[in-house]
C-alpha cells in the first residue's frame, strides 16, 4: 500500500478481513498476516490501530458482539409469529461469525482475559443473543403469547444452545426450515398455538 494514501473505516476493513478468514479458516487461520493481507494492507496498518493482535481480536469480538445485539433488539414482541420471529433471530445470531468468535475465543487464552473486562461472565455474541430473545419471551409472556409459567430465562439459553449445535459445522449451513424445526421443537410446550404458525 502506498504512503500517505487514507484508509476509509480501516478497522471495519480489518474486521471484515478477520471475519472472512475466520469463516474460511477458523481460529487457527486467524494471525495478524492472514488479516492484512486479506484486507489488501500492510501488517502496520494493523499495528498502528490497536496495541497488539489480542487487543485488535478483542475489538473485533466485542464489534460482533454488538452488531448481533443490534439486529436482535429489532425483535418485536406482539408482531408476527413467535417461532417464525425466533427463527429470525437465531438466523441473525449464528449466520454471523458468532459460532467462529466461540471457537475464537476458546482457543485464545490472552484473549478471554482481555474480554472478561467487557463480559464478566458469559461467551460475547451468545450471551447477548441469550439476555435478548429471554427479554423479548417475556415481553410476548406478557401478551400471552408464550404461557404464563414458563421460565423464560430457562428457555432462551436452552434455544440458542441447540441453535448453536445445529450451526456448529462451519462448512454446511442448515436451511431455514431446519432452523424452524428447532425452534419449533424447542419452545413448543412453552408458546401459545397461535403464535405458533
Amino acid at each position: 500500500m502506498p504512503t500517505g494514501v487514507h484508509l476509509r473505516d480501516v478497522r471495519e476493513q480489518l474486521f471484515g478481513a478477520a471475519e472472512q478468514v475466520l469463516r474460511e479458516g477458523g481460529p487457527s487461520a486467524l494471525t495478524s498476516r492472514a488479516v492484512t493481507e486479506t484486507a489488501g494492507v500492510a501488517k502496520g496498518v494493523l499495528h498502528r490501530h490497536f496495541a497488539d493482535f489480542d487487543a485488535f481480536l478483542a475489538a473485533f469480538v466485542v464489534d460482533r458482539a454488538t452488531r448481533t445485539e443490534r439486529r436482535l433488539a429489532e425483535l418485536t414482541a406482539g408482531e408476527g409469529t413467535v417461532v417464525g420471529n425466533l427463527a429470525e433471530a437465531v438466523e441473525a445470531v449464528f449466520t454471523s461469525v458468532a459460532v467462529s468468535v466461540v471457537a475464537l475465543i476458546t482457543s485464545r487464552d490472552e484473549l478471554r482475559a482481555r474480554l472478561r473486562d467487557t463480559w464478566p461472565a458469559g461467551v460475547p455474541v451468545l450471551t447477548e443473543a441469550v439476555e435478548l430473545i429471554a427479554a423479548y419471551l417475556a415481553a410476548e409472556q406478557r401478551l400471552g403469547r408464550v404461557e404464563a409459567g414458563v421460565e423464560v430465562d430457562g428457555l432462551a439459553p436452552m434455544l440458542i444452545g441447540s441453535a448453536h449445535l445445529l450451526f456448529a459445522d462451519r462448512q454446511a449451513r442448515p436451511d431455514a426450515e431446519s432452523v424452524r424445526q428447532l425452534v419449533r421443537r424447542v419452545v413448543r410446550p412453552a408458546v401459545d398455538s397461535s403464535a405458533d404458525n
